[in-house]
């Protein structure tokens, strides 16, 4: 499988090398400080997170087990447009909710371009919630393990190890050199394509969690004996993340170990990397990876001293994260569809066209079926404020199309989110740009993955100012719909 790698020659784990790695100078974090426009740590109530995740819908799941992880992790949105992450744990995580509060407090009080940082959290009753800022570029462990369309280059794979000993740095000076299963599954990649590192690993373990729940061959051997981490254990962990991004693969601890002192480094090195990287470069990555596995924790290098190991073999500097990743930028993003391109422009003309003839289309499975409800005088009300609404709309008599919409909506006897996108485009047609956002994020609460209703967002938020929202909902709406076609595609 090995390429370039297969010439590696490991040099012998001399003291010199050793000494330079164990006691390295300061090296400061580039941009690695000040982080903007990022509020902060606060704590949310359940309403709150309800709205923002539609409910806790399933569509709505991001983490990589899907329903059945005992702590689930659902992308959101707060009424302010900011997309989060929200983990929701297990009932019996965190039976005090004392030190649920003041671990996720402490935690929140990071603030690092290295971080995806914790923005909040929620305690009411069993719940126990954290908020995080979302990284829309999935995890490391996708991008490594089970990439699709290139894989991921060498000199991406050393920024990642780059950024993520910069994160374990600042963490260590502020005091949180701990971290619970450090994996390819903690590291995410942000609208950038940077990596950061997960907040959620640095909460304590609870009464629920393991501190690894990987297999125990990735196990650092002094937590097999005392079953407690230590930052030296965090090293060790990291360790198997330099292997994992040298072979593409996950390779026990032990294994490559044995590789290592065979010189069989062909079957450690990813195949994909052929002539991506020289042999020094290589064999500086396998001796500080092998240095990471010694089985004597203090034999270890600090997270300092990662960060002046890694920094000189760093390559392409100058180029974009998301440029090496192949990943598309917003600021280059520009919506095909022709609802995306109107709502883009903010052409309201074109977008009540488009509405007109959508008609009530994607509301099934939504709204409730007319047959089964009861037929009385109220219901019959309800309909013809429906009938006269879509007729006004028709029309565009906007204003009274907004009346008769408001008064379906009211009666709350059924849910429609093509209502709540028709009295949201009338909104915005009558220059009431907030009130026609509470309508479209509305009706992505009922309809979470409509990608029209994230169109909608984008237009009012246009109308609000908030230009960089506004391109954000733009680029979720497009993708909501590229992900529709492909589904409609295949049937």
């Amino acid at each position: 499988m090995g390429c370039q790698g297969s010439k590696l020659m490991p040099c012998c784990w001399d003291s010199q090398f050793k000494a330079a790695v164990l006691e390295a100078p300061d090296i400061e974090n580039e941009e690695n400080n000040d982080v903007d426009n990022v509020p902060a740590f606060r704590e949310f109530t359940l309403e709150q997170l309800k709205n923002a995740t539609s409910g806790f819908a399933v569509e709505n799941i991001v983490s990589e087990h899907g329903e059945k992880a005992p702590n689930v992790v659902y992308r959101g949105k707060l009424e302010n447009h900011r997309r989060i992450a929200v983990k929701r744990f297990n009932r019996m995580a965190w039976p005090d909710s004392r030190q649920f509060l003041e671990e996720a407090r402490s935690v929140g009080q990071l603030r690092n371009n290295r971080l995806a940082n914790l923005l909040g959290c929620c305690c009411e009753g069993d719940e126990r919630l954290l908020v995080a800022e979302y990284m829309p570029n999935e995890t490391l462990a996708k991008h490594l393990f089970h990439w699709e369309t290139q894989p991921m280059k060498w000199a991406m794979r050393l920024r990642v190890v780059l950024y993520l000993a910069q994160a374990l740095e600042y963490c260590t000076n502020k005091g949180r050199a701990l971290y619970h299963d450090l994996n390819a599954y903690r590291v995410l990649f942000d609208e950038d394509g940077n990596p950061r590192l997960s907040t959620f690993g640095l909460m304590k373990n609870s009464r629920d969690g393991k501190s690894y729940s990987t297999n125990l061959a990735f196990t650092p051997p002094e937590y097999l004996r005392t079953g407690r981490v230590t930052p030296e254990s965090v090293i060790y962990s990291f360790g198997t993340l330099l292997l994992d991004l040298l072979s593409g693969k996950h390779i026990p601890p032990s294994h490559a170990l044995d590789l290592i002192r065979d010189r069989n480094l062909q079957m450690l090195t990813d195949s994909c990397l052929e002539g991506q990287f020289s042999d020094n470069d290589g064999t500086e990555l396998v001796r500080l990876a092998s240095r990471c596995l010694q089985y004597e924790p203090r034999e270890r290098p600090n997270p300092k001293s990662l960060v002046a190991a890694l920094t000189p073999l760093q390559k392409e500097t100058e180029v974009p994260s998301h440029v090496l990743m192949g990943i598309p930028h917003s600021a280059s993003f520009t919506p095909l569809s022709p609802v995306g391109q109107a709502c883009s422009r903010g052409d309201l003309t074109a977008i009540h066209e488009i509405l007109e003839n959508l008609g009530y289309k994607d509301d099934e499975g939504v709204v409730n079926e007319l047959s089964f409800q009861m037929w009385t005088d109220q219901m019959q009300e309800t309909l013809n404020s429906k009938k006269k609404g879509d007729a006004a709309f028709r029309q565009k008599d906007f204003k009274e199309a907004i009346e008769c919409y408001t008064q379906f909506i009211d009666v709350g006897t059924m849910v429609s989110p093509t209502i709540f996108a028709r009295r949201s485009l009338c909104y915005l047609i009558n220059d009431m740009p907030q009130e026609a956002l509470n309508d479209a994020m509305q009706a992505q609460v009922i309809s979470p993955v409509w990608h029209i209703a994230s169109y909608l967002q984008a237009t009012a938020l246009a109308a609000l100012g908030m230009e960089n929202e506004s391109q954000t909902a733009l680029k979720e709406g497009a993708t909501l719909e590229s992900k529709r076609s492909s589904v409609t595609g295949k049937k």
